[in-house]
């Protein structure tokens, strides 16, 4: 197959990658553009008898570091790219890498280090260096709505570790409405079977009544929310579950969320 019949169909992706590296489409244009010029130029680069999607990604993120491409930057066009930029720049360029190539990209953490030319150690220093970074420019409070204890205390302890603040943690549907009423909440972290029997879902809907808002859901019963059949959870972890995967998706719920902006940035 020519070169150019294996690199056109990532060529969208790439683009969208190198614009959430960016946060404007014309920068990430510029990384492409340079990328294609240095594989026609020396089409060895490209190792095409590998994975051809991780060794384009991996040839984008050497280019991206190089400051002569990085110069070229220009206005964000549009809302998204605007709150992209404020966000993105606040988290290092490494760090960034990892956690759009995970985030955005959908690689696995093995696809992702075989990009960043680091090991399974590198890859997971990088992830919590983005999520420490997040939570510092966009810490917000945080509702839990678990009835076990333990977990609570896990969840409780792996947000506040990424600079988030937990303003209660609830058991019940009636106390999670009351605790968001004392303390609106930046982000929701909920648990889908409660204690009383009520459901956590039905919890999230009456707190989000009126306000929109980042949820994750936590649960043993996944199967409840992926259905099929209506509006699915952008968010949900299963239990039992690892701190790293708790950390990475607070860190894409707030990420992702329009509504945030860094505070560091909102300050200047």
């Amino acid at each position: 197959m020519a070169l150019a019949d294996l690199v056109a169909p990532h060529l969208p992706y790439l683009r969208r990658f190198g614009r959430a590296l960016s946060g404007t489409q014309q920068s990430g244009d510029a990384y492409v553009e340079a990328l294609l010029e240095a594989i026609l130029a020396d089409p060895k680069l490209l190792n095409t008898t590998g994975d051809i999607r991780v060794n384009l990604y991996r040839l984008l993120c050497r280019i991206w570091e190089s400051v002569t491409v990085n110069l070229r930057t220009g206005e964000p066009g549009d809302h998204w790219e605007r709150a992209a930029q404020m966000k993105l720049a606040n988290i290092s360029p490494r760090p960034r890498q990892a956690f759009l190539l995970t985030a955005v990209e959908g690689f696995s953490p093995e696809e992702a280090a075989a990009i960043m030319e680091t090991d399974a150690a590198g890859l997971s220093a990088l992830l919590d260096e983005a999520g420490r970074e997040i939570g510092a420019v966009m810490a917000t409070d945080v509702l839990i709505i678990e009835d076990e204890p333990l977990i609570a205390m896990d969840i409780e302890d792996i947000v506040t570790r990424i600079g988030h603040r937990v303003t209660g943690v609830a058991r019940t549907r009636k106390e999670a409405v009351a605790l968001a009423g004392q303390k609106p909440p930046g982000i929701i972290l909920a648990d889908i079977q409660l204690a009383d029997g009520s459901s956590g879902i039905d919890a999230v809907n009456d707190v989000l009544a009126g306000r929109t808002l980042p949820v994750i859901f936590i649960t043993a019963f996944p199967e409840r929310l992926l259905t099929g059949s209506r509006p699915e959870p952008a968010f949900l972890i299963t239990k039992p579950f690892a701190a790293e995967m708790v950390k990475a998706m607070v860190s894409q719920a707030l990420f992702f969320d329009t509504r945030s902006t860094a505070r560091r940035v909102a300050a200047d």
